[in-house]
């Protein structure tokens, strides 16, 4: 089957492309990129007005399933994930069970090759039922399948632990990939500790509680000559720290996500205790977000993940201090990114599709991120001038929470391709996935 896609823009950070081109794929793979491809296809698409990246690349989402299923599952998250333009996604380890064996990592991937619409890479547990205590079967769960380890949603509290998980996992050849939280200095933090949490009586979370577990991870890495991948970094000193650390030659990597980006901790106030605003780490104040904008524009920040984390509306249909946190953001991110990122002014397209796709496939080291000839062909078309308003009733995710909607945006994926297949077409997902 051959598919020739005529007269995009083609922005492909991973090999310095930035033009308008053709791009023709052959049996899945991309065959050739090149100006004026005059060649017999099966199909011709025109592309024209149309910006056509690599499909974008999440490293840090929850799909629920097994045991959660009435929040989110493998066929819902990842019809959800194409219309958001992302074509391979790592989910984490909170599923019930927990993805602490490789019988639980063989069901996801089984389950996500069968029926999901985008490539799926499970996140194995770090710990036996995200406990805390004994090490998972690090070795087993990579021949399974995952690609590295995570207890996600819970802190690993116990330094010489997290010193145990990073040596076993390098071992493997895979990372852990950390949330940095002390849940004693949290002690039920619902919203970002300060004038606003003051001013709304909610009892607040204090950055601190963030920043301490960025300061061991990165003295582990140090003192042991180990790597490290910082989940959901969120405030102001976390990233100055990381930001030093590179500069000393530290192997540490981090994220932040979407949210951070878009939204402060006075949304919680201007949205009058909206739950849709909970978040775990907590939306923080402009000063931390400006932080992470810079972050991410001079490389302290390596990638953009989502962490998304949708949830029941009855979860969140409750008193903010009783609300599940989480945002369900793989339908927002790009736009999100794009409004806060590029349309600012603060970066480059070209650099803001560098955070989404290459480089976070590189510090898990994924088959993805790129439009190189012989690559899979993972592609995202997007209209970067299309606006519209946020309507999370239209989300393709079971999980409707989000404090975005009726935002307007600029810019929206059009097309998805995962293998060379249309997954998701002019607004619509392939008729494969429906109910």
């Amino acid at each position: 089957m051959k598919l020739l896609i005529k007269g995009a823009h083609v922005i492909d950070p991973s090999q310095e492309i930035d033009d308008v081109l053709d791009v023709l794929i052959e049996e899945g793979k991309i065959a050739q990129i090149a100006p004026n491809i005059d060649c017999s296809s099966d199909e011709v698409t025109d592309a024209s007005g149309l910006t056509l990246i690599p499909g974008l690349v999440d490293i840090h989402c929850h799909l629920r399933d097994p045991g959660l299923e009435y929040k989110e599952d493998i066929v819902s998250g990842t019809k959800a994930a194409a219309r958001g333009g992302f074509t391979s996604v790592c989910c984490m380890a909170n599923t019930k069970p927990v993805a602490d064996n490789p019988a639980v990592i063989a069901y996801i991937r089984d389950k996500a090759k069968n029926e999901g619409a985008v490539h799926v890479y499970p996140i194995g547990a770090a710990s036996k039922g995200l406990e805390g205590k004994e090490l998972a079967e690090i070795g087993e769960m990579k021949r399974a399948g995952a690609v590295a380890i995570s207890d996600d949603g819970k802190p690993i509290m116990n330094t010489g632990f997290m010193r145990l998980a990073m040596e076993y996992a390098a071992d493997f050849g895979l990372k852990v990939l950390d949330h940095c939280e002390d849940s004693g200095l949290v002690d039920g933090g619902v919203m970002n500790e300060g004038y606003v949490s003051t001013k709304l009586g909610l009892r607040g979370s204090v950055n601190v509680a963030e920043e301490i577990h960025v300061a061991r991870d990165i003295l582990l890495c140090e003192q042991y000559g180990l790597s490290a991948h910082i989940c959901h970094v969120s405030t102001k000193r976390s990233v100055e720290m990381v930001r030093l650390a590179k500069k000393r030659g530290i192997k540490i990597t981090c994220e932040t996500a979407p949210h951070y980006l878009a939204a402060t901790d006075i949304w919680v106030a201007e949205k009058e205790y909206d739950t849709a605003t909970r978040v775990n780490p907590p939306l923080r104040t402009k000063e931390d977000q400006e932080e992470l904008i810079k972050g991410l524009c001079d490389g302290t920040i390596d990638c953009i993940a989502t962490d998304h984390a949708p949830h029941h509306q009855d979860e969140k249909m409750v008193e903010y201090d009783l609300a599940a946190s989480g945002i369900s953001g793989f339908e927002t991110a790009f736009q999100l990114c794009y409004q806060a990122l590029v349309l600012s002014g603060k970066m480059e397209l070209n650099q803001l599709i560098r955070l989404m796709t290459v480089q976070p496939a590189q510090i898990l080291n994924l088959p993805a991120g790129t439009l190189a000839v012989g690559a899979a062909a993972d592609i995202a078309l997007v209209d970067l001038d299309c606006e519209q308003t946020i309507r999370v009733e239209d989300f393709l995710s079971k999980g409707k929470n989000s404090p975005f909607a009726g935002m307007a945006v600029t810019g929206r994926v059009v097309h998805t391709l995962v293998d060379g297949e249309w997954v998701y077409r002019d607004g619509n997902i392939a008729p494969r996935f429906e109910d």
